[in-house]
C-alpha cells in the first residue's frame, strides 16, 4: 500500500499548510537568490513539512533537486564530492549541465554533523554554503545544534509546529481523494492526538482507514493505542519471546516508524542480550541503519520494509533462547538521559579513536558493549574506562550494568588509579625529587630549585623525541593494552 505521506506530499508551496509566514519567506529567498546568493536553514520539529517545502519550492521555481543526508554522508570528502559538485552547477556524473536551469541542493539533518568528530563534515558544509554557485537549503531540527560558523553563513527560516486547526483540512482533503466518508470530530481527534506533527497525523489516518470506507470518532478512539505499552510489548516480542517471523508481524502493528523502532531496539537490546547475541543483533541494526539512510537520501519509503526486516526479524533471530520475566526498559530513547549518555559515549570513542561519529556509534560501540557485557572481564572493563575517561553513567551504558552498583563504581575508581599510574609511568621522571616541594605565596622551597622551573619553561620549546611525542596522560599505555 502506498504511503499517504508520500502520495499526498505538497507539489507546490501553496499546498504547504500551517506555516504561511515561513512558506512566504522561503519563496522570497528563492526568487531573490541571484541578488544575495546565500544559503538558507529551514528548521523546526520533525514531521512539520520542512523537506516537503524544499521540494515544493524547487517545483515552483522549475529547479532540479540534489539531496544529500548530511547525517549519513557527513564526511568532508563525501559532502564535497556530491553536494559540492552540484553546487558548482555540475551533474552527479561530473559533466556540466549545459543549461541555465538551477539545481537546488538540499542538505537534510544539517544539525547532526559535529566538527572534527565527523572528519571535516561541518567545515565542508560551511565552505560549501559560502562558495556555492547554486541555491542551498539546509534542513535541521535544532538550529543551535549547528556550528556557529555554519549558522552565521546562512539565512534562517523557522517552521513551527502545525496547529490542529491546520492539520484537519489536510486530513479532510485526503479522505475526499481516497473516497472515504468521515466524521469531522474524528479528523479533529486525529489532529489533536498528534500535537503539531502533520506527518504523524497522516500516518494515523491511513492506519485507521485501512479496511474501512467510513471513519468515525469511535474508530479513532479505538485506534489510539497507548504507544508506550505497545512499544514495550514490541520490545518483549523481539528481545525475549517471539520468533523472527512473529516479531516482524508485531513490528507492523506498532504505530511507530522503522526509524523510531530502530532507536528503541538499539537503546534496549543490551539490557537483555548476552555478548554473543549482542554482536549478532548489532549487525542487523547496522543493516537497518543503512536502509534508513537510503530512505532519507532518496525519499523512497519502500525501503522501510528492509529496515523493519532487520530491526525486528533479524534482531529476534540473533538471540539463542526465549526469555520470561519482566525487564525494566525505562523511558523512550529520544527523550531520555540515556540517549544523551550514548551521545557522550560515542563522542568520546570518536575523539579518542579518530573515527567519525557514525563509525563509533555503529561499529565500535557495539563491540565494546559485547566485550565488556556486565563488566566482564573486569580488567578489560577497567582499561576501557580509563582509556575513554568514562564515568559511572558511561560504564553503565556500555556494559548494561547498574550505574549505582558497587561493581561499576569500583571499576571507575580503579580506572582513575590506572590512569594516574600510567601518567606517572610515562612522565619520564618529571616528578622525581618533587616530594618536598611546597608552594606558598608563589615561592618554591625545600627541594625545588630555580633550575627546575627553568627546565619546565624551556620544555615547551623543545622538540620531542619519538617516545616523548606520546601523550602524557596514560593513553599510550592504554593503547598498547587494547
Amino acid at each position: 500500500m502506498t504511503d499517504w505521506t508520500e502520495k499526498y506530499r505538497p507539489s507546490t508551496l501553496s499546498e504547504v499548510r500551517g506555516n504561511d509566514k515561513a512558506r512566504d519567506a522561503l519563496a522570497k529567498w528563492a526568487k531573490t537568490w541571484d541578488d544575495h546568493r546565500e544559503a538558507v536553514v529551514v528548521y523546526g520539529s520533525p514531521g512539520i513539512g520542512k523537506t516537503s517545502a524544499a521540494h515544493a519550492l524547487a517545483a515552483d521555481m522549475g529547479w532540479e533537486t540534489v539531496e544529500l543526508n548530511a547525517s549519513d554522508q557527513r564526511t568532508g570528502d563525501v559532502i564535497e564530492r556530491f553536494a559540492g559538485r552540484a553546487a558548482k552547477n555540475a551533474t552527479l556524473s561530473g559533466s556540466s549541465t549545459g543549461t541555465s536551469t538551477r539545481q537546488l541542493v538540499i542538505l537534510d539533518e544539517a544539525d547532526n554533523i559535529h566538527g572534527n568528530y565527523d572528519r571535516g563534515g561541518s567545515s565542508a558544509v560551511t565552505k560549501l554554503v559560502k562558495s556555492s554557485s547554486q541555491p542551498i537549503v539546509l534542513i535541521a531540527n535544532d538550529f543551535y545544534d549547528m556550528s556557529r560558523g555554519l549558522r552565521n553563513a546562512c539565512r534562517e527560516i523557522e517552521f513551527r509546529d502545525v496547529s490542529s486547526r491546520s492539520i484537519v483540512p489536510v486530513l479532510r482533503d485526503i479522505c475526499r481523494k481516497e473516497g472515504l466518508e468521515f466524521e469531522s470530530d474524528a479528523l479533529k481527534q486525529i489532529a489533536d492526538m498528534n500535537s503539531g506533527d502533520l506527518r504523524s497525523a497522516v500516518n494515523d489516518l491511513q492506519a485507521i482507514a485501512e479496511g474501512r470506507d467510513r471513519i468515525t470518532k469511535e474508530d479513532v478512539v479505538m485506534g489510539d493505542r497507548d504507544r508506550s505499552v505497545g512499544l514495550f510489548e514490541f520490545l518483549d516480542a523481539v528481545l525475549k519471546e517471539k520468533s523472527a517471523q512473529e516479531s516482524l508481524y508485531t513490528a507492523y502493528d506498532v504505530d511507530e516508524t522503522p526509524d523510531d523502532l530502530t532507536k528503541w531496539i538499539e537503546d534496549k537490546v543490551s539490557l537483555v542480550y548476552e555478548p554473543d547475541e549482542l554482536a549478532r543483533a548489532y549487525e542487523f541494526l547496522a543493516n537497518a541503519d543503512k536502509w534508513l539512510g537510503r530512505v532519507r537520501a532518496t525519499q523512497n519509503y519502500s525501503y522501510w520494509r528492509y529496515a523493519t526486516d532487520n530491526l525486528a526479524a533479524g534482531v529476534a533471530a540473533s538471540r539463542d533462547r526465549t526469555r520470561g520475566g519482566w525487564t525494566r526498559y525505562g523511558g523512550a530513547p529520544y527523550r531520555s538521559t540515556r540517549n544523551k549518555t550514548r551521545d557522550t559515549v560515542v563522542r568520546k570513542i570518536a575523539e579518542n579513536g579518530g573515527f567519525s561519529m557514525a563509525t563509533a556509534r555503529r561499529e565500535v560501540l557495539p563491540y565494546l558493549s559485547a566485550l565488556t557485557h556486565h563488566c566482564k572481564p573486569r580488567e578489560l572493563t577497567v582499561a576501557m574506562t580509563a582509556y575513554y575517561e568514562f564515568d559511572e553513567s558511561h560504564v553503565s551504558f556500555v556494559t548494561g550494568s547498574g550505574e549505582t552498583t558497587n561493581k561499576v563504581q569500583s571499576i571507575v575508581e580503579d580506572a582513575d588509579e590506572l590512569r594516574e599510574e600510567l601518567v606517572e609511568e610515562h612522565a619520564g621522571g618529571a616528578f622525581a625529587g618533587m616530594e618536598n616541594v611546597e608552594m606558598a605565596d608563589g615561592d618554591v622551597s625545600d627541594g625545588a630549585s630555580d633550575d627546575v622551573l627553568d627546565r619546565d619553561t624551556d620544555a615547551d620549546d623543545a622538540t620531542p623525541t619519538e617516545d616523548e611525542s606520546e601523550t602524557d596522560d596514560g593513553q599510550a599505555g592504554l593503547s598498547d593494552f587494547f
